[in-house]
């Protein structure tokens, strides 16, 4: 008899803890992401064309390539704590700027397929002489959100673009993509050239 009380109390209880059917499941949430405070310094080397302002919490890599004399000042930015790198190659302009431009136009392009849409803005300091575009890519698929092009148009073609050494989710990368999108607006209003 002790038996059939403890089955039957069980019984409730499993019954009872069922509930009314009305489950949902919670949203799929991302890891919060620190950024530090933003600070600058100088990348200023004489062997190079052109100067402007980084971030301290980010990296100059230098890899020329040491076959192709035309891209020995490309440098790579990387953020370590984000594992990002910013691109960024330079061409010396000489009668090619159309075609340079057309290139940087169709790396954007590139994303097309996956984007929901490429927003451009027009940079322009005559005072420094410096003129661009800035390709801001939508989408959460895109493997380089922003990108950029800044020129002379005489002699200096500097362009960048921000990818991540992961598969692309910008849904989760949002907060780091704003925080290096400020950074590379910065690095484009210091350019200098030689």
């Amino acid at each position: 008899m002790n038996y059939k009380i403890i089955l039957l109390s069980v019984l409730v209880v499993i019954l009872a803890s069922c509930g009314d059917g009305n489950y949902a499941p919670k949203p799929k949430a991302y890891f919060r992401i620190d950024t530090p405070k933003p600070e600058y310094r100088k990348f200023n080397t004489l062997n190079y064309p052109y100067s402007f302002e980084y971030p301290t919490y980010a990296n100059i890599l230098r890899f020329p390539d040491k076959e192709k004399e035309e891209e020995k000042f490309w440098i790579n930015l990387d953020y370590p704590q984000f594992n990002g790198r910013v691109h960024i190659s330079y061409k010396a302009v000489n009668k090619n700027l159309p075609q340079l431009i057309d290139d940087a136009n169709m790396f954007a392009n590139k994303h097309i397929p996956k984007s929901n849409g490429i927003g451009e803005k027009l940079y322009e300091n005559p005072e420094t002489k410096v003129y661009g575009v800035v390709f801001d890519i939508k989408g959460s698929d895109v493997a380089s959100p922003y990108q950029f092009f800044v020129t002379d148009s005489t002699k200096h073609f500097l362009r960048g673009a921000l990818y991540f050494n992961q598969e692309p989710n910008n849904d989760s990368l949002e907060p780091v993509i704003k925080f290096i999108k400020k950074d590379i607006d910065h690095l484009i209003e210091t350019v200098r050239w030689r």
